[in-house]
C-alpha cells in the first residue's frame, strides 16, 4: 500500500507508491480501488489525461471546473519534475485562499490528490516533463475555470522568478480569485 501524507489544507494529499524494484527496473501500483478506498479515498475515476511541456518554467493553471462538472486530480509526473500547487477555492472554508505546494517527480513517484473546490496548476522545473493525471468528472468547457497564478492575495511561491515563467495567453489573462464566483462553497 502507498504512504498516504495530508498536506496543509484539508482533502488534499501526497501520495507515495511503493516501488518494488531488482536489477531489471522496478514496479508500482500507483491506484488500487479497494486499498485506497479502506483509507477513505474513493473516487470513480472517469477519464486519464497527459500533457507534455518542453521547457523549464511553463506553468499550466491554476485550473478548476466548476459545479456539477468540478473535478477530483490524482496527479503524477511521470518524466522529470515540477511545483504542484492546489488553492483552496471554497467561499466560506477557513482556508479559503490558502495554497499548498509540492514537487513530484519521475523520480520519488510520488502523487497529489486535489479534491473539488481546489484550483490546481504545476510549474515545470526542468525541460521535457510528462505529467498525468486522473479525473473523477469528464471535461466541461462551458464550466471551465482559472485563477491568475500570481494573485497576491494567495501568494504562491513559485520555485521560479516570474520573468521565467511561460504561460499560455487564456493563463496569463486568468482572473483574480476576488474577482470571480467559482461556484464552490464549504
Amino acid at each position: 500500500m502507498a504512504e498516504i501524507k495530508p498536506l496543509a489544507l484539508d482533502g488534499v494529499f501526497e501520495i507515495i507508491p511503493r516501488r518494488f524494484g531488482d536489477d531489471r527496473g522496478w514496479f508500482s501500483e500507483t491506484w488500487n480501488n479497494n486499498g485506497f478506498a479502506d483509507a477513505g479515498l474513493k473516487f470513480d475515476w472517469i477519464q486519464d489525461n497527459q500533457a507534455y511541456s518542453a521547457a523549464k518554467g511553463i506553468l499550466r493553471g491554476l485550473h478548476f471546473q466548476k459545479p456539477p462538472m468540478a473535478q477530483t486530480k490524482l496527479v503524477r509526473c511521470l518524466r522529470g519534475s515540477v511545483f504542484d500547487v492546489a488553492v483552496d477555492i471554497r467561499k466560506g472554508s477557513p482556508n479559503y485562499g490558502k495554497w499548498v505546494g509540492l514537487t513530484l517527480s519521475a523520480k520519488t513517484g510520488n502523487q497529489i490528490l486535489v479534491p473539488k473546490g481546489f484550483a490546481h496548476g504545476y510549474l515545470t522545473l526542468e525541460p521535457d516533463c510528462e505529467v498525468f493525471y486522473k479525473v473523477d468528472a469528464g471535461y466541461a468547457p462551458d464550466e471551465e475555470g482559472a485563477v491568475h497564478f500570481a494573485d497576491s492575495d494567495i501568494g504562491i511561491k513559485w520555485p521560479l522568478p516570474t520573468d521565467q515563467i511561460t504561460l499560455n495567453e487564456k493563463d496569463r489573462s486568468a482572473p483574480l480569485l476576488a474577482d470571480q464566483d467559482a461556484g464552490f462553497t464549504y
